[in-house]
C-alpha cells in the first residue's frame, strides 16, 4: 500500500487526511497502519519524524464511538510540549467528526480546570503525561473502563524520564481487552519489559534503519577547534535556513552559541534543561510560529519537538552516542520534505565519529571546510516576532479576537500576522516583525473585546 484511500477508513477521516495534505504512506505507515486498523498490538521502534502520530491517530479515531461519551482512548507522551502536538494532530485528523472531543491532560497546568471539565463529561480521547494522567485515575476523576485503545508514544523517553512506575501503575488500571500501541525510538530494558508484560503477540516493526531517511543530505565538515563558532556562522550564512536546530552536547556550550549566534545577526534562541515549563514554551512557540530561525539546543530539550518545517540541523557537538546522531538528523526531511544535516567535527572527534560510521553501516569521511566567513554585518532575523498578552482562554479571549482587533481597530493587514496562541491565562500572536511595533502600539493603548491587557515582545 503506498496511499491513505487504499486503507478501509470512515470516509470522514480519509477527508481529513486529504485535507491535512498527506499523500503517499512513510515506512512506519505502511508497515503498522494495516495491524493497528485490524486492532492488533503494535511494537514499533520509530523516531520523531516517522509519521507515527498520524498512523496511531487514524487507528483510535476509528475505534471512536462518538455516541459514547467515555473516554475510549489514551495517549501517554513523555512531555507536555509533546502531548499537545499529539492532541493538535488527532483534533485535524479528527476535525469531520461531530463533537469528538479531545482533552490534554498533562502537568505544569493547573490541576482545577482540568478537573472541573472532566466533571462535565468525559472527553472521547485523552492526551497526557505519566504524573497527571495516575493522579487523576488515583482521584477517580478520570474514568478509562471503556477504553478502546492505549497508545505509549516515545516510550523510551517516558522511562528515562524516571516514569516507569507511573507508566506499569496505569497499564494495570486499564481495562484487560483492549489494543496497546506502543511507539519507542530505542528499546531499552524497561521498555522491553514493559512490551513483554503488556502487549498481546504484537507486530514488530524497526523503522529505524529506514528512517536515516533518502529526504537528507548529510554532510561532515573537519574543522579546527578554535574556528568552530565562525564555521557554525559561516554554514548558516550559506545555508540561510528557514528553521534550524543546532544541536549541542553541553548546556552552557548551548547557551555560548546561542549568544554568539545572536551576535552575529541570527534570531536564536537556546533550549536545554535549565528553562522552566513557561519558559521552555515560549521557546518551542517562538520557533514554530518563524519568530525564531534558529534553536540551539541539548538532545534531552529537543527530544518530543514536532516541528516540520526544519530545514537543516547542525551537529556543533558530535553526539556522544550514534543514536542520538540518528535521532538529531530525523528532525529534518520530513513529510516528503528535503532537509540538510551537518556535523562539524574537530580533532578530538574520531572515537565517535567511527561510532556513527558503525552504527551506520557506511564510511564517513569529512570534508575539510575551509573557514573564511568574518562578520559581514549580514542579518538573518527570523520573518516574525512574537508578542504577549496578558490575557487567554479564562478571559474568553480567541484567535478571531485578537486577529480582528489587530486587523481593525489596529490597522494591521491580515498577511502581517501569523500564528496565534491562546493559552489559559496568556495569548502570544506572531507579528511580522517590520510591524511588529505597530501592533505594540496598538495593543498597549486599545482594546480587546472591550478591555485593556498587557501586552510585550518576546524575546
Amino acid at each position: 500500500m503506498t496511499q491513505f484511500a487504499e486503507f478501509d477508513l470512515p470516509a470522514e477521516l480519509l477527508e481529513a487526511v486529504t485535507q491535512s495534505g498527506y499523500k503517499e504512506l512513510t515506512p512506519i505507515q505502511r508497515e503498522t497502519m494495516p495491524a493497528i486498523l485490524e486492532g492488533r498490538d503494535v511494537l514499533a521502534l520509530a523516531p520523531t519524524g516517522s509519521g507515527k502520530t498520524a498512523a496511531f491517530s487514524l487507528g483510535l479515531l476509528k475505534e471512536i464511538d462518538l455516541g459514547l461519551v467515555q473516554t475510549q482512548a489514551l495517549v501517554l507522551c513523555p512531555t507536555r510540549e509533546l502531548a499537545d502536538q499529539v492532541a493538535g494532530q488527532i483534533r485535524k485528523l479528527g476535525s469531520r467528526l461531530p463533537n469528538l472531543k479531545v482533552s490534554v491532560l498533562t502537568g505544569g497546568m493547573p490541576l482545577g480546570p482540568q478537573i472541573a471539565s472532566l466533571k462535565v463529561h468525559d472527553p472521547h480521547v485523552v492526551v497526557g503525561t505519566p504524573g497527571r494522567i495516575q493522579e487523576l485515575l488515583r482521584k477517580k476523576i478520570l474514568h478509562i473502563r471503556s477504553l478502546k485503545v492505549l497508545v505509549l508514544d516515545e516510550a523510551d523517553r517516558m522511562l528515562d524520564m524516571g516514569f516507569t512506575d507511573q507508566v506499569t501503575d496505569i497499564l494495570s488500571r486499564t481495562p484487560p481487552k483492549k489494543q496497546t500501541l506502543m511507539f519507542s525510538a530505542t528499546m531499552p530494558e524497561a521498555a522491553e519489559h514493559i512490551s513483554n508484560q503488556y502487549l498481546n503477540d504484537p507486530l514488530k516493526v524497526d523503522a529505524q534503519s529506514e528512517a536515516q531517511h533518502a529526504d537528507i543530505r548529510t554532510h561532515f565538515y573537519r574543522v579546527g577547534e578554535s574556528h568552530k563558532l565562525q564555521a557554525l556562522a559561516q554554514v548558516l550564512h550559506h545555508k540561510d535556513p528557514q528553521a534550524c536546530v543546532v544541536f549541542c552536547n553541553t548546556r552552557k556550550m548551548c547557551d555560548d552559541v546561542q549568544h554568539y549566534l545572536d551576535q552575529v545577526g541570527f534570531s536564536a534562541l537556546a533550549l536545554h534543561g535549565d528553562f522552566e515549563q513557561r519558559d521552555r514554551d515560549e521557546v518551542l512557540l517562538q520557533f514554530a510560529n518563524e519568530s525564531a530561525n534558529v534553536l540551539v539546543a541539548t538532545d534531552v530539550a529537543a527530544r518530543g519537538i514536532d516541528i516540520t518545517h526544519i530545514d537543516l540541523v547542525i551537529n556543533y557537538d558530535v553526539p556522544f552516542e550514534p543514536e542520538s546522531y540518528v535521532h538529531r538528523i530525523g528532525r529534518t526531511g520530513r513529510a516528503g520534505a528535503k532537509g540538510d544535516a551537518i556535523t562539524l567535527v574537530t580533532e578530538v572527534d574520531g572515537g565517535r565519529v567511527q561510532n556513527i560510521e558503525d552504527h551506520l553501516g557506511t564510511a564517513v569521511k569529512p570534508e575539510v571546510l575551509r573557514v573564511t566567513m568574518k562578520p559581514t554585518g549580514v542579518k538573518h532575523y527570523a520573518p516574525m516576532q512574537t508578542i504577549r498578552i496578558d490575557g487567554g482562554k479564562t478571559d474568553k479571549l480567541r484567535p478571531g479576537d485578537l486577529l480582528g482587533t489587530l486587523t481593525g481597530e489596529g490597522g494591521l493587514s491580515a498577511n502581517a500576522i501569523g500564528k496565534i496562541n491562546i493559552m489559559p491565562t496568556k495569548s502570544y500572536v506572531a507579528i511580522k516583525r517590520g510591524q511588529v511595533q505597530d501592533a505594540l502600539n496598538y495593543l498597549r493603548n486599545g482594546k480587546i473585546k472591550g478591555k485593556r491587557f498587557r501586552a510585550g515582545l518576546l524575546k
